[in-house]
């Protein structure tokens, strides 16, 4: 069985639950938004600054090439996520809001529902057992996707 499956097989023994896949549905991707977001805001040393690249580039290099290994649909559909985080972001600086400010907000209301989440569930989140599963749940997002647009992963 392919690392992938394996690991959609174990995130998904912890979202049965109709309301809490639902809060997930919402969640995830808000929850990868928004942290691109917090990253974003961090300040970056001149040489990056001069070229308009920030921590929240740098980390998406890594993050997607994760994505690929696992499976390259998955890859590219994370490859798209990232890009309209990066233009919601852009969005967030043209309309002079905050992007730290409502990052973080949305941060703790995405993460507090999806503890309710789990609390309905009544299992306890993946990522308290491996730290991968915080990566793993927007590739579960992207694979009800898929699977609905008749994609193999």
């Amino acid at each position: 069985m392919r690392q992938i499956d394996v690991l959609l097989n174990r995130y998904g023994e912890s979202h049965q639950n109709r309301i809490n896949v639902v809060i997930h549905t919402i969640a995830v991707p808000s929850i990868y938004f928004v942290t691109l977001g917090l990253i974003w805001s961090l300040p970056v040393p001149a040489l990056l600054d001069g070229f308009g690249v920030t921590w929240a580039h740098v980390l998406a290099v890594p993050v997607l090439m994760y994505y690929f290994m696992l499976s390259g649909p998955i890859g590219a559909a994370m490859t798209l996520l990232t890009i309209l985080c990066f233009g919601g972001i852009q969005l967030l600086l043209a309309l002079d809001i905050s992007v730290w400010q409502f990052s973080l907000a949305l941060f703790v209301v995405m993460w507090a529902l999806q503890f309710v989440g789990h609390k309905i569930e009544g299992k306890k989140p993946s990522f308290l057992e491996d730290l991968r599963f915080l990566l793993v749940g927007p590739a579960w997002w992207w694979v009800h996707w898929l699977k609905r647009m008749r994609i193999s992963y």
